[in-house]
């Protein structure tokens, strides 16, 4: 594995996105024991799009999400954060420090603290837990984190103990643990799973809200969550795009229907 090389902390202010995409991933290749998970992979997001990304298992989107957070690094190729900011040459935690926020799909909040706590912390950068909630908040991380808790719905549950809530609830307690530290790009996996047909709704419109401000990328099996949040969709297969567009081109295209989709088109 290469050797990661201390850089200076990068600004959020620091990402050119003047010619409108916010990432580029660019014939970027990783092999595991001689196999291909990701194979000349060419992938481009635009600043404030919300693109969702479907695929069999095994089509290459975990792998895509740790190359672009840091977690593996590819054999070849260029993974871009605007225009300027090489990803491959950064830690993870500079890469989270750069603005780009990932959401695994099983929800990791800290169950023994409140729903506010649980914000509080996320402001809170290396203080660590003790430290950040002995400090006392300023009027503008107050209205932060009160700002965020209505984004996410959880305004209610402030006192409430994070470990009480519901599954979805959960999920979107963690995406606003992210949305905490300012993130110009999310990486969601798979945020419906386990969800009720309520929460699943919520969430839609929770994710929906989000783009704009933010760049959003779902990876997610739920095909009717695709269709209600979708506006681009890329579809991967052996690591690679086999097709992107809009969700009425990717559910009448004849490979994807024969690879993917196959009954569940309708």
């Amino acid at each position: 594995m290469t050797a990661i090389i201390s850089q200076p902390e990068i600004s959020k202010s620091q990402v050119d996105t003047r010619h409108g995409v916010i990432l580029y991933v660019e014939d970027v290749s990783v092999s595991f024991d001689g196999f291909k998970a990701l194979n000349d992979l060419n992938l481009y997001i635009k600043k404030g799009e919300l693109r969702c990304l479907i695929g069999a298992n095994g089509a290459g989107k975990t792998t895509l999400m740790d190359v672009i957070t840091g977690k593996t690094r590819p054999d070849t190729g260029k993974v871009n954060f605007g225009q300027q900011i090489n990803l491959l040459e950064l830690s993870e935690a500079d890469i989270a420090r750069a603005g780009i926020g990932r959401k695994f799909q099983k929800p990791t909040v800290f169950e023994f603290l409140t729903v506010f706590e649980n914000i509080e912390l996320s402001l809170a950068g290396d203080k660590g837990i003790w430290r950040a909630l002995v400090h006392k908040l300023s009027s503008e991380q107050q209205d932060k984190i009160e700002q965020i808790l209505l984004t996410i719905g959880l305004n209610k549950q402030t006192a409430v103990l994070a470990g009480a809530l519901s599954h979805g609830q959960k999920q979107w307690l963690e995406i606003g643990m992210l949305l905490a530290a300012e993130p110009q790009l999310l990486l969601v996996d798979e945020p419906v799973a386990g969800m009720t047909a309520q929460e699943t709704e919520r969430t839609a419109e929770l994710l929906t809200s989000l783009a704009g401000e933010h760049s959003v990328v779902v990876v997610e099996h739920d095909m009717a969550f695709v269709r209600s949040i979708a506006r681009t969709v890329t579809v991967l297969h052996q690591g690679t795009v086999l097709a992107e567009g809009r969700m009425d081109q990717i559910q009448s295209n004849p490979q994807v229907i024969q690879v993917y989709l196959g009954e569940d088109q309708g």
